[in-house]
């Protein structure tokens, strides 16, 4: 079996991952951290229309989801594997378990609040409507 956990490094991410290990004991678990240009657009300086600044921002992104991933292995005592994938992130997390034949989806209830949930809408919301595996959502 494979469980795949959306990771942001919030709380909430934490406590999917810790219940994914829980309960999905003999699963292959992977981590998958989503890169959101989008996003990352409504809270761009200026300077992001210079040339490279993307570039930079992607590097800098990746980098920090692998400390993100570095401090998840000291959460729970298993292996897993990570994946830093860019996109939407409800539409990249489908495509990610239907691309990797994973079997389920343990995730945290949200990752948003206030004003940007209500404009962006709920990315557990939306996961739990277009994905053809099991999903857990953790509050």
């Amino acid at each position: 079996m494979r469980v795949v956990v959306p990771y942001d490094g919030s709380e909430l991410a934490k406590d999917a991952l810790e219940f994914a290990v829980e309960h999905h004991e003999d699963a292959d678990i992977a981590l998958v951290h989503v890169l959101d240009f989008v996003e990352a657009g409504y809270d761009a300086p200026p300077e992001a229309a210079l040339p490279g600044y993307w570039q930079d921002w992607h590097e800098e992104a990746e980098k920090a989801a692998e400390e993100m991933f570095a401090e998840a292995e000291d959460l729970v005592d298993v292996d897993f594997e990570t994946e830093t994938i860019v996109g939407r992130p409800a539409r990249a997390i489908v495509e990610y378990v239907d691309e990797t034949d994973a079997d389920a989806i343990v995730m945290g209830s949200h990752g948003r609040e206030g004003v940007s949930r209500i404009l962006l809408g709920s990315v557990a919301e939306t996961v739990v409507r277009r994905a053809e595996v099991p999903v857990t959502v953790v509050r």
